[in-house]
């Protein structure tokens, strides 16, 4: 486990450890970072390691300042980076309401992984943070992305521009959280 693992909270699903992101994880998250089909819907092109470096460096000061931002999802059988997500103010603006997002590794897609590591962060946010709003955003052709918000009872709010692009807008209210509509599947 990491240093900031021990400081800060670590997640853990039914097959995930998700654990706050930090130096050690820079082999993994960069290996994320620099697949093109990975950075599509992100940047639009792979990072570079010095990029992923930066981005570590940002989000581990995103932890000492608000107590949440990215996780590093672990596979828990082999101990495997497999993706990333996160818990941050909707384009890092701390106006604006919370964001849950996230990333795979494309062999990693359609198993239901996403779903259940955006559950974890949605319900740290509602029960932990007190979060009343979630919001997520996707491009518009993210279909695999959009599905995961539905599962999780998010609504379609509309086309927004974040992040210097035009966005599909995903929301749940904590009332609506507590009222049962998410994915709600038991954490270990």
């Amino acid at each position: 486990m990491t240093a900031a693992a021990q400081e800060f909270p670590v997640l853990t699903t039914a097959r995930l450890r998700l654990e706050p992101l930090d130096d050690q994880h820079l082999d993994g998250f960069h290996r994320l970072n620099s697949i093109a089909e990975v950075m599509r819907f992100i940047s639009g092109r792979p990072e570079t390691v010095e990029e992923t470096r930066a981005g570590i460096a940002r989000v581990k000061a995103a932890w000492h300042t608000f107590g949440y931002s990215w996780w590093a999802f672990i596979d828990r059988q082999t101990g495997e980076l497999i993706g990333a997500g996160c818990i941050q103010h909707l384009a890092k603006d701390a106006a604006n309401p919370l964001e849950l997002g996230w990333r795979l590794l494309p062999a990693m897609w359609g198993k239901g992984l996403a779903s259940e590591a955006a559950q974890a962060m949605a319900a740290y946010a509602f029960e932990t943070l007190a979060a009343p709003q979630l919001v997520a955003v996707c491009g518009p052709d993210n279909t695999a992305s959009a599905k995961v918000m539905q599962r999780l009872g998010m609504r379609y709010r509309g086309i927004e521009r974040w992040y210097d692009t035009d966005t599909a807008v995903y929301v749940i209210e904590r009332s609506t959280w507590n009222a049962g509509s998410g994915l709600h599947a038991p954490c270990a």
